[in-house]
């Protein structure tokens, strides 16, 4: 029997991605709502009574039904929970698009390829142009309402995917994990800090490390007790946002550091803080208005960048602000993962979800000359006549190429592995990612 048709019915499928499944009310919770139903019919009919003794002109009119107040009377009020969440993982499945800025690479590790990456939301993740810290605000074009957006072309939306020629062929890919216990130390803490030119004792309170006052008077450095033993400095005095004269407004002035300044100075900082530079690649970038700029090194792993950093920032006066994994990454063995083809097929699987995680810069620059500007409306639109066919965009993803590489997944417990997951460009350079471990390694489970 062909593999392919060993596998689960979509059906199964649909029902195992079903978060609401198994959902059950707490004990008593039906008789409460029972109880609840018959006091709100018994208001409902005195209410009715005294409508139609007021008016007997009214009463010969045809009754009208509260369909909402109907629906909500006659079923479970649970119900809607669990169609909330069902809902909730049927849009995650269509895929978030997250906008990748990009810039000059210096590569030391032979042109790895880029990272990937599974987070389905900016702000959680990375892009080029370095790490996201959680609760980032995302793209402005991808944060607006209306269906407009339901339908963007470049991740959002309903999407029916098309390929041909991937390859059927399964394997083993090697797995990492970061070893953030190890770095959770008083010396390791020290040493960074002591890179960083941050004088002060490591203290470990409330959920992370410090080193230097919290006044924002001096350089500090706060290091996270999460999975990746995440850190960030900033020096106040380099800020160069801060007016010298006490004025409200102030324009910082002062030539923007070259792209060599930003990767020497986080170079130097790997290297003071034990680490190999030459294991790690390159890039930096500064944007339009911008009097700072920044650089970013990228872990290689096996030829591919891993999604999970060190960034600095730098002024004409030195090093502004910082931030990255101090946890190293330690080996995993080997993990089974599926074919190019069943990676595919994931991509449609409600399990899964298709991500958008890369955007190219030429693609980006092309969807946002095609974004019209929102002019406000003049007049109601117009009624739709009988018949009138439901708007249901869908766009048709022709995937022309597939790679394997690593991409990082943040477990319940807040430990990080970094995992093989697949990525699949588009005929419009579009990227889409998809997990790529076995199903049998997988924890379907929900927490």
């Amino acid at each position: 029997m062909d593999e392919r048709e060993e596998r689960r019915d979509p059906i199964d499928e649909l029902r195992a991605a079903d978060p609401a499944e198994g959902v059950e009310p707490r004990a008593g919770f039906a008789d409460e709502v029972v109880a609840r139903v018959a006091d709100e019919s018994a208001v409902a009919a005195s209410q009715a009574s005294a409508i139609k003794t007021t008016d007997a002109a009214a009463s010969a009119r045809p009754p009208v039904a509260d369909l909402t107040a109907e629906r909500t009377r006659r079923r479970p009020r649970w119900l809607p929970v669990a169609a909330i969440a069902a809902s909730l993982a049927v849009v995650g499945a269509v895929g978030y698009g997250v906008g990748a800025a990009t810039g000059t690479t210096t590569n030391l590790a032979d042109a790895a390829a880029p990272p990937i990456s599974l987070q389905r939301q900016a702000g959680a993740g990375t892009t080029e142009a370095g790490p996201v810290a959680p609760g980032a605000a995302a793209d402005s074009r991808f944060t607006g309402a209306g269906a407009a957006d339901l339908s963007y072309p470049y991740g959002f939306g309903r999407n029916a995917f098309h390929a041909s020629g991937l390859s059927t062929e399964g394997g083993t890919a090697a797995a990492y994990a970061f070893d953030a216990p190890a770095a959770s130390d008083t010396a390791t803490i020290a040493a960074l800090a002591a890179a960083l030119g941050v004088e002060g004792e490591p203290v470990l309170a409330d959920g992370a490390w410090t080193v230097g006052p919290s006044d924002g008077s001096a350089p500090t450095l706060w290091v996270s007790l999460d999975g990746t033993m995440s850190f960030s400095y900033t020096d106040p005095g380099l800020d160069p946002w801060v007016c010298e004269d006490g004025a409200d407004v102030c324009e910082p002035s002062g030539e923007i550091p070259s792209e060599q300044v930003a990767i020497d100075a986080l170079r130097q900082l790997l290297a003071d803080a034990g680490r190999d530079a030459g294991a790690y690649e390159f890039s930096s970038e500064t944007w339009e208005g911008a009097v700072t700029r920044t650089a970013t090194a990228w872990p290689v792993v096996d030829g591919q960048r891993v999604d999970t950093g060190w960034s600095v920032e730098v002024t004409n006066d030195g090093l502004y602000s910082a931030y990255g994994a101090l946890a190293e990454l330690v080996p995993l063995g080997d993990y089974p993962v599926v074919s190019e083809q069943e990676a595919f097929e994931r991509l449609s699987d409600p399990r899964f979800g298709a991500q958008m995680t890369i955007m190219p810069f030429a693609v980006r620059e092309q969807a946002s000359d095609e974004i019209a500007e929102w002019v406000p409306p003049t007049e109601l639109p117009a009624v739709p006549s009988p018949g009138t066919a439901l708007s249901w965009p869908v766009n048709d993803v022709d995937i022309v190429e597939a790679r394997l590489g690593l991409a990082s997944q943040w477990q319940p417990d807040g430990s990080v592995l970094v995992v093989p997951a697949y990525e699949f460009t588009d005929a419009a350079g579009g990227a889409w990612s998809v997990i790529a471990v076995a199903d049998e390694q997988l924890d379907f489970s929900m927490e």
